[in-house]
């Protein structure tokens, strides 16, 4: 049997505007047919390799289509390399949180970040972005890219307009001398791990003042795992592809590992392209994990956030604590009303400034009983660390303290147990500083 064909009727339907329910009532049956699987309710997961043809005629078109030799999408289903049930109805479930012409799921969030700039870089090329990002991504851009001849230019995400302007004026010649082009410009908003805002809609518009629309205009990509997809949707405010570590919010349970990709199917095209031939897609077993997770997305995010800003209230005012990097916590300013402009909701990942150093850090982390002290982000679990000396550690010293990634810097990520046994947990290892 094969989902293709349904699944592909409904990504076309949602490409049209908006569907008629929710995203969280569409991600109870979106893009599957019980009736094409033995009436099962949920989709079952589809562990195979490799799928049958119709006939070798079919064979034929298909691989015609997948390698580019004709146009048009590829029917039906042949090597789990390329696409598998699984994976399609993910696919078409994800793309409608960012209302997305398409979607691509990958083995992880780095897999998605490296897919998607390999297929849009050559040598001579330059990509244009914020910092600070994830440590890995800004790792693969200035180090791995490199090395194959792309080379970077950045600004910090509290850049202003000029400043943005002088970014991409200075990737161009940059290309230019290197007989290339600009091409990509990736964004992180919020910024990991510092919650810095990067003004999505001022980027596109200098983007637009900087190219000709003859020109080949390097595309806007946003990581969005911090906020996304429930509290930001970049793709309103101008940017062309919205990346996510679906590992984070949209997996939920600290159980599995996954990224994805939403936006419009011209620029996704050559990204899947490339995933075909380097097998970055994510595995069937994942993806069915992810179906369910996104049945619950909204509701854990709603209850995170709700925690998050108890947290945050509870403890502002603690004698130490320096400082909270928290989106719901910000002062009348400019941040704040670009916070307003671009986002929905704060989130449930800030930042704690211990007052003291990384001593003081180590204390605090080492005392907590209920959240834990472990990277990542995003599971139901609160979690806990220490960007400087475990996630970014790898990122210079001078750059760390140019981004504002200081040792008294202390990343948390609230689930969703309740705010007050969080509260009294951090109270009791503030207590140990």
């Amino acid at each position: 049997m094969s989902e293709k064909t349904d699944n592909a009727a409904s990504r076309n339907a949602s490409a049209t505007g908006k569907p008629a329910v929710q995203p969280s009532t569409a991600m109870m049956g979106h893009g599957f047919t019980p009736s094409l699987s033995e009436g099962a309710l949920k989709p079952p997961i589809f562990l195979t390799s490799t799928f049958a043809f119709e006939s070798a005629a079919a064979g034929k078109r298909h691989f015609e289509r997948i390698t580019g030799l004709t146009e048009g999408d590829a029917e039906g289903l042949v090597y789990s390399r390329f696409n598998g049930p699984n994976q399609e109805i993910l696919e078409d479930r994800l793309s409608l949180w960012d209302q997305a012409e398409d979607s691509l799921v990958f083995s992880s969030g780095m897999s998605a970040i490296a897919t998607l700039l390999l297929a849009h870089c050559k040598q001579g090329d330059v990509v244009c972005h914020s910092g600070p990002l994830y440590a890995a991504t800004e790792s693969f851009i200035g180090k791995i890219l490199r090395n194959f001849g792309i080379t970077c230019v950045n600004f910090p995400a509290t850049a202003t307009r000029a400043e943005v302007d002088q970014a991409i004026a200075k990737g161009r010649a940059l290309a230019q001398d290197q007989g290339g082009r600009l091409a990509m410009i990736f964004l992180e908003t919020p910024a990991n791990p510092t919650n810095a805002l990067v003004d999505i809609r001022a980027v596109h518009d200098a983007r637009s003042m900087a190219f000709d629309p003859a020109d080949t205009v390097p595309p806007i990509a946003i990581d969005n795992t911090f906020l996304g997809p429930i509290w930001q949707k970049p793709l309103d405010h101008g940017a062309d592809l919205v990346v996510y570590s679906l590992t984070k919010y949209a997996g939920g349970h600290s159980d599995l590992v996954a990224g994805g990709i939403s936006g419009e199917r011209r620029l996704l095209d050559p990204i899947r392209a490339l995933r075909n031939v380097m097998g970055t897609i994510c595995d069937p077993h994942t993806s069915w994990m992810l179906l369910r997770s996104l049945e619950t997305l909204e509701i854990r995010v709603q209850r995170a956030t709700q925690n998050a800003i108890a947290v945050c209230e509870a403890l502002k005012s603690h004698p130490k604590i320096e400082d909270i990097g928290f989106l719901g916590l910000l002062p009348d300013g400019p941040r704040k009303e670009l916070y307003q402009r671009q986002c929905t909701g704060p989130g449930s990942t800030f930042s704690l400034f211990i007052k003291g150093g990384e001593a003081e850090s180590f204390r605090f982390l080492d005392a907590l009983q209920v959240a834990k002290l472990a990277v990542s982000l995003g599971g139901t679990e609160t979690l806990a660390s220490h960007p400087a000396s475990m996630t970014h550690i790898s990122v210079p010293d001078d750059r760390k303290r140019a981004l504002g990634i200081t040792d008294n810097l202390v990343r948390i990520s609230v689930g969703i147990e309740d705010p007050d046994d969080l509260i009294a947990d951090f109270q009791q290892a503030l207590e140990q500083v």
